[in-house]
């Protein structure tokens, strides 16, 4: 009898233990883009909230004597705003299964959580929950992306 041969002990006119149903596997790996569209999407919003305050309160953040690296609080402020408004779109489309919709993600996370990094002087509490949570976005698109095969509707 060789290795590979698989021989059931199991009581006559049963067969074999039955296969895990595929439907439920699928459904908890496609619960992982449901979590990253969200936490994209939230995200998002709080980088567009994070850039509407430096463009219209400009006394909110507090800037040590050397400013911000490279950009004013202006500058950063319309960055902040454009990145999160692009990230909640991506983030929605997470939920309808574009494939385009996995890489855009990653890249705004990563370029989020970047401009986050920069940001830090100004708010860094904040920027550090951001930075965790687009982390955390890219790692669930990267790693179960590819698992769902969008069958989430």
């Amino acid at each position: 009898m060789s290795e590979r041969t698989r021989h059931w002990t199991t009581p006559a006119g049963t067969g074999p233990p039955p296969s895990p149903d595929p439907a439920v596997s699928r459904s908890h790996r496609s619960g992982w883009i449901w979590f990253a569209g969200s936490i994209t999407i939230m995200a998002g919003l709080f980088t567009a909230v994070e850039g509407l305050v430096a463009l219209f309160d400009r006394n909110y953040y507090l800037l040590g004597p050397s400013g911000l690296l490279v950009f004013d609080l202006g500058a950063w402020g319309w960055i902040h705003l454009i990145v999160g408004a692009l990230a909640v779109l991506a983030g929605s489309a997470l939920f309808t299964g574009a494939p385009w919709a996995r890489i855009v993600t990653v890249a705004l996370a990563g370029f989020n959580a970047l401009s986050q990094l920069v940001f830090l002087s100004a708010y860094p509490i904040w920027g550090v929950v951001v930075i965790a949570l687009d982390v955390l976005v890219i790692w669930a698109v990267l790693v179960h992306g590819n698992e769902a095969e969008y069958e989430i509707w």
